[in-house]
């Protein structure tokens, strides 16, 4: 993937402590944009998450803004991410019972905030690292929901962006190999980036998330530096 033909100079990144939008935060800072970073307690129960944003954060001296949705995320219910009642499904992301993990609207409540939070501190873009492996199961996480997002903000809040402002998502094309690529040569450190949705002591290994993240590694070829409470099938505990 080439670097952007014009870095933003500021970007407020929207930040899970995750795979995707840490190698997101770490290209940007490679090309010299200065970053922001946002995270979200919605009342996830892998919020586990949000201390690995905040220490990535820090090694990339970023601003780091945590903001509590607690409230609207109680309004979610029948999420396997926000309903404690509904278990988090094992196996693939084309797996149907994946559905169990969608978040009503959460990428427009967050990419919301973003925007907002853009607007008062001058920054020039807000940046989402959203895949296409996404796409089958988050319906908020496509082309078109992102397009019709840039035009709600563009025209909600024109006259208040800063020049040349932009909304980026470089990653919707790009698979979670491709990105995992893209983390190994701006230097990455995988191991601090959290991905599983049951957010116990390690990755369980076998969520969506987690199956998802194995395989990305093994594509690209990288070494998994991930310590899986469930190993691969036949590899060592």
């Amino acid at each position: 993937m080439t670097a952007l033909s014009y870095p933003p100079r500021h970007a407020v990144v929207i930040a899970s402590g995750g795979l995707d939008s840490t190698t997101l935060a770490y290209w940007l800072a490679d090309q010299g944009t200065e970053l922001t970073l946002l995270s979200v307690d919605y009342g996830q129960r892998h919020r586990k998450e949000l201390e690995h944003a905040a220490a990535l954060a820090g090694l990339l001296a970023a601003r780091h803004e945590l903001v509590d949705l607690t409230g609207v995320g109680r309004l979610l219910g029948g999420s396997a991410l926000t309903d404690a009642a509904v278990p988090v499904p094992d196996g693939h992301y084309t797996d149907a019972s994946m559905r169990a993990t969608v978040v009503p609207n959460r990428n427009m409540i967050m990419l919301s905030v973003a925007v907002g939070l853009a607007v008062a501190v001058g920054a020039d873009a807000v940046a989402f690292g959203a895949h296409a492996g996404d796409h089958p199961i988050y319906p908020d996480c496509r082309e078109e929901f992102f397009d019709l997002v840039t035009q709600a903000a563009l025209s909600g809040n024109e006259g208040f962006l800063a020049a040349g402002f932009s909304m980026l998502a470089p990653f919707l094309d790009l698979t979670k190999a491709d990105i995992v690529t893209i983390g190994r040569q701006v230097g990455v450190p995988f191991e601090l980036t959290w991905s599983c949705y049951k957010g116990g002591e390690l990755h369980c290994g076998t969520c969506g998330t987690c199956t998802e993240r194995r395989e990305a590694f093994e594509i690209a070829g990288v070494a998994d530096p991930t310590a899986y409470a469930v190993a691969p099938t036949g590899a060592g505990r």
